[in-house]
Order: C-alpha cells, then structure tokens, then sequence
C-alpha cells in the first residue's frame, strides 16, 4: 500500500477513536462508542476517495478500504457504498467486500452461541 493509503487509514483511525472518545464522554459504552466512531469514519472515507476519484486525484486504495471493514466498519463501508455511489459497479471489490461481511456474519453467530 502506498503512503498516502497509510495516511489515510491512520487518520481515519484517529478521528474514529476521538468521535468514540467524545461519545463515550456523553455516556455511550465504550463498545459502542467505537463501533459508532469506526463505522462514521469508514463511511466519510468512502466519500473521500468518491470526491477524490472524480478530481483525478490520488486514491484510497482499496487495501485500507477493505482494512476499514475488517476492522468493523464494514456496516459504515456498506452505507458510504450506497449513498455517495461508490465502488457499486467493481465487481471484484464487491466480492472481496461481502466475503470480509460473509465472515464477520459467521464469526459474530459462533460468539453469540457461545
């Protein structure tokens, strides 16, 4: 991944964990807090690459797209998908990404059977 992808997802990942800090400063679990904050921050990366994509500029790669949605963004990266239109029509993506929710899917059955 390039240096810019790395720049990306560590800033993505700050402003994730200060929106989570800022919610569970208001009283949200800090589980929640910052499956809100990955989510939200996931989501505005999809806009990001969706506003830099049509400027011809450098993009997200899609490595740290994918990464953001292991690391539990996937339900953000699935609404930035839909509402800024983007990465609907790159099948191979689409795979990658309902393979990596295909498995969260499974993982998070099995821990609730536990």
């Amino acid at each position: 991944m390039t240096r810019f992808g790395w720049m990306v997802l560590l800033a993505v990942g700050g402003a994730a964990l200060v929106l989570a800090l800022a919610l569970g400063a208001i009283g949200l679990s800090a589980l929640r807090a910052l499956f809100v904050g990955v989510n939200l921050a996931t989501m505005l990366c999809y806009g990001y690459d969706k506003l830099r994509a049509r400027a011809g500029m450098e993009r997200v790669p899609e490595l740290a797209l994918h990464l953001l949605a292991v690391g539990g963004g996937t339900p953000g990266a699935f609404a930035g998908q839909l509402l800024f239109r983007h990465k609907t029509r790159d099948v191979r993506f689409r795979v990658i990404f309902f393979a990596i929710a295909a498995v969260q899917v499974v993982v998070l059955l099995a821990f609730t059977r536990l």
